[in-house]
């Protein structure tokens, strides 16, 4: 398994179909480019997740959420580009943006702008919001090390993104932008 510090390399190796493991707020998580079909089914099929349940998206800049912000109303458009005390997934109506195969059965996809440095830095060499998922079997507790990602995935992964975990407590809410409805608390 390599781990890899170069937000550049690991930008590389998602952008030629890769999956990666990185560090979130809270846990690690998978991730890989949402438009690529065969990477976003290797990340269900790594953890045994149905595709119709569905993935986050994640990424540390604003303007790469534009293209949904411009199809919301002002409020809610301002919610989904601003920074929040305790990360926030928002649930946003989406059947033209992303693919199906990461909205799953959804008429929506849950999306976070990230203030964890290391997700900032990921997202901006590659350009666009990743996938974001925990890194875990269906059933297992997420990996909280780099070290539990290994006894999960092996060498199943491209890379391990070398970067430290971020020190929320939980993993982030999940919120509908419209209503503020509270699907994970």
């Amino acid at each position: 398994m390599k781990f890899i510090s170069s937000t550049n390399e690991l930008a590389i190796i998602l952008h030629n179909g890769g999956v990666i493991a990185y560090p979130t707020e809270a846990v690690w998580g998978l991730g890989c480019d949402p438009f690529n079909e065969m990477a976003v089914k290797r990340i269900l099929t790594l953890k045994s997740r149905p595709e119709a349940k569905g993935l986050i998206l994640i990424t540390g800049q604003a303007d790469h959420l534009q293209t949904w912000a411009d199809t919301l109303p002002t409020e809610a458009a301002q919610r989904l580009l601003n920074k929040t005390k305790r990360p926030t997934s928002w649930v946003v109506p989406d059947t033209d943006i992303t693919p199906s195969w990461v909205r799953g059965q959804h008429a929506s996809v849950a999306i976070r702008l990230s203030q964890h440095p290391p997700v900032k830095a990921l997202c901006q060499a590659f350009g666009d919001a990743i996938v974001s998922t925990s890194a875990n079997p269906a059933g297992l507790d997420p990996a909280l090390s780099a070290e539990q990602v290994i006894n999960y995935f092996g060498d199943q992964l491209d890379a391990i993104y070398n970067a430290p975990l971020g020190e929320a407590a939980q993993p982030s809410q999940v919120k509908d932008i419209l209503t503020g409805e509270l699907f994970r608390a």
